[in-house]
């Protein structure tokens, strides 16, 4: 039986900060451990089949084959197609290779990125995989996905019609390494019909974990081509995308461009044509075929203007989806670009800026953290609020730093695990320069703060896995807030800050994990009434158990209004108060409870604008500061799940147990720290409270 969710997000967290998700020890996709599968099989002289992604119509996932093509399917080894099957053959190229029938250009340009970094694709194929030695049926691939690295296990059937694969193909017959890292992507996205359509940037991300940078070229900065040709000094990965025609097919134009497709960047050069300097851009088409027809093309006469060594080192003939084309007609030609790398500091060119990262996993949830955008004045606060503290740069980085020292970037994580049934939401992020009055404030800033504009922001809020942008702050102390577009939607994400100093980046609300003893409320009696009202029930009641405490409350506090104060509640009200384990209440711990419960009741019903006998989310932060209690939004967050039930609003009886035990663990607290207070790990605390 697995943990339950908050213990194992807990277990999450931890095996985080040892390291558990990084490249050097990557989680084991859906649980499946390489070295122990590959054993077994060894062990029992057996073949791997992958029942997570079994060699079935599943696994291919609906709209990529007609029907007659599905029931042609057979599920092949390498060594049922071919007599010598070879992982790797003399080595890793983008000419290996040929798109199939799904569309996964952008996944496949990125792989032709990926061949010229053998740094990056080592991290991606892990060595020593092959069809001879120890062969089991069983490879793996290394993915990194939204935080972490995950390893991911497959068999080595594939899917094929009458002999042939279905899906990428090597241009030689017996190389499997690009069919069998298709086959462990597709598994992570959920089939191969998920991986149809998409950006070159996520794959680009998914194999780097690094830095990704998008350049719209109707947009293009003048120096666009020299940032190229640094990053391709940088070994960084390049791709790049063409906008879609009047059609949802990838139309060839007449100069040879396909509308609507996915290109890698396989060069960036400059050459002297008839004394005068030309900028070029090398592409790949991922078709294995299909190339530009213009100016600097294969055929093209500008090549006779070029020196015979230029012409000798670029220039080649052949249809291989491989062209060279001037800056000019790139930027025309192409929508976007897209860089990722593992480091920016190519960007700066000869200055001494290093640029540092930061990265932290968010989430937005409704009614409690899910503020929508600045349209939403009242609201917008609500938002997860990072603070940030920027540094000046030092002077050898100051006299030659490019226009930007910082980028901010916002990406969504994804919900389900099948691609094609993720809701990407719009978000955006603004940054707002805190001012010195609010500077040194712990924890959330107010509505008010933001009632001013950004210093910088998000162009637009996009539909889309991530936002990115580069802009330049002065020194100073800042807030950045990540939210989507609407208001109450709920998603993760995760914010990565880059920056050319040792910038200072926290969440504002991490520092309300420390309990402090709720305010005394002002209507909850005083003691002689208290006391006169106990003399009223002690004629009745010796001491009151939870059956007698069930009937006080729902008389006396509710008015036998409906929902009331169940007996299992009361029974672990009594648990609480009773320090003398008899299983009732005598005068001094009931008059402690009825106390506690009064004024907790009459909190509740001031927040309780709506009058309907429940809080929501917001209603519930409201009541959470008019107790007096401080408590970060991940902390309320789960709050609200343990005690909202299903609807997520709080009765009565719920904010009162809540209440109740909040104030007893605090006490526990405060006398293990003897007195002076003590700052817990949030999830841990938080966990007690819950399952106390």
């Amino acid at each position: 039986m697995p943990p339950p969710g908050v213990c194992l997000n807990i277990m999450n967290e931890r095996h985080k900060k040892k390291g558990k998700g990084s490249l050097e020890h990557p989680d084991k996709f859906l649980d499946q451990d390489f070295e122990q599968l590959l054993q077994y099989c060894n062990i029992n002289r057996m073949r791997y089949i992958d029942d997570m992604f079994p060699p079935d119509l599943r696994s291919i996932g609906k709209g990529v084959l007609q029907p007659d093509e599905m029931a042609r399917v057979v599920w092949l080894r390498p060594g049922k197609m071919v007599e010598d099957p070879q992982f790797i053959l003399d080595d890793v190229s983008r000419f290996d290779f040929g798109q199939g029938a799904i569309g996964n250009c952008w996944f496949l340009a990125s792989i032709g990125a990926l061949t010229f970094q053998k740094h990056i694709r080592d991290q991606i194929i892990p060595a020593e995989q092959s069809f001879q030695d120890g062969y089991a049926g069983i490879f793996h691939f290394r993915f990194w996905r939204f935080g972490k690295w995950v390893d991911v296990v497959i068999d080595d059937k594939l899917p094929t019609i009458d002999g042939r694969l279905i899906f990428v193909r090597s241009k030689t017959p017996n190389e499997f390494w690009a069919a069998l890292m298709e086959k462990a992507y597709a598994k992570v996205c959920g089939s191969y019909a998920d991986m149809n359509a998409g950006s070159v940037s996520e794959a680009l991300m998914d194999f780097t974990g690094g830095i990704h940078m998008t350049f719209k070229l109707d947009e293009a900065p003048p120096d666009l081509w020299d940032i190229m040709f640094r990053a391709a000094q940088s070994k960084s990965l390049m791709g790049c995308g063409t906008p879609q025609g009047a059609t949802a097919a990838n139309t060839v134009l007449p100069n040879g461009i396909v509308e609507g497709h996915a290109y890698t960047i396989t060069g960036v050069t400059k050459v002297m044509s008839n004394n005068q300097p030309v900028k070029l851009v090398r592409l790949f088409n991922p078709w294995g075929q299909g190339e530009w027809k213009g100016n600097w093309c294969d055929q093209s006469s500008n090549w006779n203007t070029v020196s015979p060594e230029d012409r000798k080192q670029c220039h080649s003939v052949a249809e291989d989806g491989e062209f060279w084309m001037s800056m000019e007609d790139f930027c025309q030609s192409y929508s976007e670009m897209d860089i990722c790398c593992l480091c920016p500091d190519f960007l700066d060119g000869e200055s001494e800026c290093h640029w540092t990262s930061k990265f932290h996993d968010g989430r937005w949830v409704a009614g409690i953290t899910a503020g929508g955008c600045m349209n939403y004045r009242d609201s917008f606060w609500t938002n997860p609020q990072y603070r940030m503290k920027v540094d000046a740069v030092d002077d050898d980085c100051a006299a030659e730093q490019g226009p930007n020292n910082m980028l901010v970037s916002l990406m969504q994580k994804p919900d389900k695990r099948n691609r094609r049934l993720v809701a990407s939401l719009h978000i955006g992020f603004s940054v707002f320069s805190v001012r010195l009055s609010y500077q040194g404030r712990r924890g959330k800033l107010p509505a008010e703060f933001f009632m001013r504009n950004p210093v910088a922001s998000s162009k637009n809020y996009l539909n889309a896995r991530e936002v990115m942008e580069f802009f330049r702050l002065v020194p100073g102390e800042y807030i950045i807030v990540p939210s989507t577009f609407k208001p109450n939607e709920t998603a993760s994400f995760i914010l990565a800050i880059l920056s050319k100093t040792d910038s200072h980046f926290e969440e504002s609300s991490s520092h309300h994990g420390e309990i402090q003893k709720p305010t005394p409320g002002k209507n909850g009696g005083d003691n002689d009434s208290k006391a006169t009202f106990y003399r009223q029930m002690s004629d009745q009641y010796e001491e009151v158990g939870p059956e007698q405490l069930q009937k006080l409350l729902n008389q006396r506090l509710l008015e036998d209004k409906s929902p009331g104060f169940g007996i299992d509640t009361c029974r672990s009200l009594v648990a609480m108060m009773d320090l003398t384990v008899t299983g009732k209440l005598d005068n001094r711990e009931f008059l402690r409870l009825w106390d506690r419960v009064v004024r907790y009741s009459d909190i509740f019903n001031r927040v309780d604008i709506t009058k309907n006998g429940s809080l929501t989310l917001g209603e519930l932060r409201t009541g959470m500061i008019a107790t007096g209690v401080q408590m970060s939004d991940d902390m309320l967050k789960l709050m609200a799940l343990r005690y909202g039930g299903s609807t997520g609003r709080l009765t009565l009886e719920s904010f009162v147990s809540f209440m109740l035990r909040l104030d007893c663990m605090s006490k526990i607290f405060n006398k293990m720290s003897d007195g002076m207070g003590m700052y817990l790990q949030q999830s841990e605390w938080l966990y007690l409270t819950m399952y106390s």
